[in-house]
């Protein structure tokens, strides 16, 4: 395991992330904020072997399973970083230099005294689009119909964005989604997600 962390475990920096430096290359980045049990980014690597992913993770016993199911020959487009991400860390990366970013099933914070903690904030999407490359895209999902409906507010009133979909989001999976754990139970239980794409404009 301590072989793995060297490979794939990057230190959260105070100054830029260079990513050509992570990665040794210069190929697109996609960037997956909150990992869960890593089902998405082990197996988009192997699917796009032609990117980069780094996956950003705050709790320690995610990244322990994700490392546990990275292989370094396999999978030696993938890094993780153990982060809290906010507007202060994506300061950190470099602008324009992202492709995609994926954020599958944040928390919803359904209680409204808790709303200030849900990731989707206006000042977090401006720091999206300013790391995201012209045309970049951000995927979300989620089960939760009222944070579905906040998140499709949120990017609706940032000029910035353009929806894929013209409602705001889809019943249908992305081509060639991936499902994680997580939404695989939900699904069970009769919570199919609500997905969303939205593009830089």
């Amino acid at each position: 395991m301590k072989d793995k962390e060297e490979f794939f475990l990057c230190e959260a920096v105070r100054n830029k992330i260079r990513f050509e430096e992570i990665f040794h290359n210069d190929r697109p980045v996609h960037i997956e904020i909150g990992c869960g049990r890593g089902e998405f980014i082990v197996e988009i690597a192997l699917l796009e072997p032609d990117r980069n992913f780094l996956g950003l993770e705050l709790k320690h016993k995610r990244i322990v399973t994700m490392l546990k199911k990275l292989d370094m020959e396999k999978h030696s487009n993938v890094r993780l970083m153990k982060v809290k991400v906010d507007e202060e860390f994506l300061k950190m990366i470099e602008s324009g230099s992202v492709e995609r970013i994926y954020i599958f099933h944040p928390d919803p914070w359904p209680k409204r005294k808790h709303f200030k903690n849900r990731l989707i904030q206006n000042g977090f999407l401006v720091s999206l689009f300013k790391i995201l490359q012209d045309e970049g895209e951000v995927l979300v999902t989620t089960d939760h119909e009222e944070y579905m409906k906040w998140i499709v507010k949120h990017f609706r009133d940032n000029d910035r964005f353009t929806s894929f979909y013209p409602e705001g989001f889809s019943r249908e999976p992305f081509d060639g989604h991936i499902e994680t754990h997580f939404e695989q139970k939900l699904k069970k239980k009769g919570y199919p997600p609500y997905y969303m794409r939205f593009i830089k404009r």
